[in-house]
């Protein structure tokens, strides 16, 4: 091109005005649908190279991987974050059974194969990490590196009891662990979806770092209590959130509701009796798990945040952000950037991917 540009200034300057223009073009952010496992997906896309895929939890969407694509895809990597089964402009299946964590892992497994890809390396904050964690050991073969936020992953012990029996063991008598709250169709709904800008605000603000105590969100309340009567509205956005942010989910769920979102509480039931042969799994792959010392599920989750590395025997690093609550990559995309990308450099020399 250089000897070209010293024959023709004007051509030259055309020609790098094409390739400035694809260049951008490449490094933009795309959407669009794929067909997955008897479902239309929409996924959010940025970049080319290895596959990288992000899975949300709940109340979430794509969205929340939005100060994260950019930068992964940077780093030379295909990012792609869907709208999970249940959520946003994904398919919503009408019955509650077809919200199980293996109808999840295989939405996720056909999506690797529609793009073309053997392996990638899988993501999931909230729900998106037992996801992440799910596909990682039912398919160690396509999920060659792991990235957890906020939750850990535990392996399943002997003489356990069935999650929901596990619920009401977790509070007094005359109280409820919101996940009990959650499991009759119909009744959180009623009260997510009167308001949903209400419900997304208090939801993403009381989940936040760094707020006072009497405005977090409740894990424990009165039997006859709804789930947002426990604690007080500040009408407040966190720091980390922008006006147009919360519109942006509030627009998604006024449209949807939560009743996709809601149903995968629904059947852990259904996944722990049906997977008897997980007793004991360690995650072998590598793995990066980064949480918030704020957050209300280090609390109660710290058991397993203290023991990931029996659990996950190549555990890379585990990071915990001082400050930070639940919304870890939204409320510190620059630490959770920096370790996401630092930790996909030692992937590409420990598990290097095989086929496209």
């Amino acid at each position: 091109m250089l000897s070209y540009c010293l024959r023709g200034a004007v051509a030259c300057l055309a020609m790098l005005s094409v390739v400035i223009s694809a260049q951008a073009q490449t490094s933009e952010m795309k959407h669009r649908f794929v067909q997955v496992n008897g479902i239309k997906m929409h996924i959010a896309e940025q970049g080319e190279g290895p596959l990288v895929v992000l899975v949300h939890g709940f109340p979430e969407l794509w969205y929340s991987w939005r100060h994260i694509i950019p930068a992964v895809a940077a780093a030379g990597y295909h990012v792609v974050a869907p709208d999970m089964r249940g959520y946003g402009q994904t398919d919503a299946p009408p019955r509650v059974e077809d919200y199980t964590q293996l109808q999840f892992v295989g939405d996720i497994v056909a999506l690797v194969k529609v793009l073309g890809y053997d392996q990638a390396v899988i993501a999931g904050h909230d729900w998106g990490s037992p996801v992440a964690s799910n596909s990682a050991i039912l398919r160690p073969d396509i999920f060659r590196a792991v990235v957890l936020l906020s939750v850990p992953y535990t392996s399943r012990g002997e003489g356990g009891v069935k999650p929901t029996d596990g619920m009401k063991m977790r509070v007094p008598p005359g109280m409820q662990f919101y996940q009990t709250y959650f499991q009759e169709p119909g009744v959180a709904e009623r009260e997510l979806e009167a308001d949903p800008k209400r419900t997304m605000r208090m939801f993403l603000y009381s989940g936040s770092g760094s707020i006072p105590k009497e405005h977090k969100l409740p894990f424990i309340f009165g039997v006859n209590q709804k789930m947002l009567e426990g604690i007080k509205d500040p009408g407040l956005l966190p720091k980390w959130l922008k006006p147009e942010e919360l519109d942006y989910y509030t627009k998604e769920f006024a449209r949807t509701g939560f009743r996709g979102g809601l149903n995968w509480y629904r059947n852990q039931d259904f996944f722990w009796q049906n997977t008897p042969f997980l007793l004991g799994r360690k995650m072998l792959q590598p793995t990066l798990f980064v949480g918030g010392t704020d957050d209300l599920v280090y609390e109660f989750a710290r058991a397993g945040v203290d023991n990931l590395e029996k659990s996950v025997p190549n555990l890379w690093r585990k990071v915990l952000l001082a400050g930070v609550g639940h919304w870890t990559e939204q409320e510190a995309p620059e630490d959770v950037n920096k370790n996401f990308v630092e930790f996909l450099q030692h992937v590409e020399k420990v598990a290097p991917r095989v086929g496209k």
